[in-house]
C-alpha cells in the first residue's frame, strides 16, 4: 500500500511539473529574468508572439508595445502595418494594435510612458487603467488614472483630469487613425495622421503624438514630431519614447 502511494505521489509531481513548465507566459509579468525578448501567449493557445520585456523599471514585468530610440525605423505606416506590428522588438518597433488588444482584453493593465529628451533627462507618465478595443472599434483607446512627472505646461481641455503631465487623457475614447484610414472626429485639419505625420488616437487632433516624425529636438513645424505637449510642448521631438503595459 505504501509503495502504491509513493508511485501516486511521483505521478502527481510529474503531472504538476509538466503542466507548469508547458504553460506559456501570458505577458512579461509571468517571466522572471533580465530585460530582453521573450515569447508570450496571452490566450494560452498556439499563437504566441515575441515581445520585449522591461524587467528593470519600477519592479519590472512590463510588456513593451512601442519603442523609439534613433529614428531608424519609419513610423509613417498604414493601417495594416499598425494593426499587425512592424520594426525590430530589440530596437524600434510597434507591437501591433491587434496584439495590444489581445493583451488588454484579458485582464486589467496599467500603462507607463517613458520619455527621454536630448538633454538626457527622463520623465514618465503612468495611467492606472489602459486598454484598446478590437478591430471593429478601430482599436479605440480607454485610458485613465494619470500619475507621473512628465509635465511642465498647464493645458485646459474639457475632458482633462490629472496634473500638468497628462498628455494622453485627451485621446480617451478615440479611435486609431492612420494616413490611409481617417477615424478622428471632424476637424479642419482633415486626417490628423496625415496633417501631423503620425498615426495615433487623434481627437481634434492631439496633445501627444509619439508615432510622429523623429525630428530630434526643437523643430519649427507644429505638432508633427514625437510630441508630448505637457512636458516640452508641441515643437519638441524626443530622443526616445517607450510605451509599455503591466497587469494590475
Amino acid at each position: 500500500m505504501e509503495e502504491g502511494l509513493q508511485k501516486f505521489d511521483v505521478k502527481v509531481e510529474i503531472v504538476v511539473k509538466a503542466t507548469t513548465e508547458e504553460a506559456p507566459p501570458k505577458d512579461c509579468g509571468d517571466i522572471k529574468g533580465l530585460s530582453g525578448v521573450y515569447t508570450i501567449n496571452p490566450n494560452r493557445d498556439s499563437c504566441g508572439f515575441s515581445v520585449y520585456c522591461d524587467m528593470t523599471t519600477d519592479g519590472g514585468g512590463w510588456t513593451v508595445f512601442q519603442n523609439r530610440i534613433n529614428g531608424n525605423v519609419d513610423f509613417y505606416r498604414n493601417w495594416e502595418e499598425f494593426e499587425l506590428g512592424f520594426g525590430d522588438v530589440e530596437t524600434e518597433f510597434w507591437l501591433g494594435n491587434a496584439k495590444v488588444h489581445q493583451l488588454t482584453s484579458t485582464t486589467a493593465y496599467t500603462l507607463r510612458v517613458v520619455l527621454e529628451d536630448f538633454d538626457n533627462e527622463t520623465r514618465y507618465a503612468e495611467y492606472q487603467s489602459f486598454a484598446i478595443g478590437n478591430a471593429q472599434s478601430k482599436y479605440a483607446i480607454s485610458v485613465s488614472g494619470y500619475s507621473g512627472d512628465a509635465g511642465k505646461y498647464t493645458i485646459s481641455v474639457s475632458d482633462y483630469s490629472g496634473d500638468t503631465g497628462d498628455s494622453l487623457s485627451y485621446s480617451n475614447g478615440m479611435k486609431f487613425t492612420t494616413f490611409d484610414q481617417k477615424n478622428n472626429p471632424y476637424t479642419w485639419y482633415g486626417n490628423c495622421a496625415v496633417y501631423f505625420h503620425g498615426a495615433w488616437w487623434h481627437k481634434t487632433c492631439h496633445n501627444s503624438n509619439l508615432n510622429g516624425g523623429y525630428l530630434a529636438g526643437d523643430h519649427a513645424t507644429f505638432a508633427d514630431g514625437m510630441n508630448w505637449y505637457t512636458w516640452r510642448g508641441l515643437k519638441y521631438s524626443y530622443k526616445s519614447t517607450r510605451m509599455m503595459i503591466r497587469r494590475q
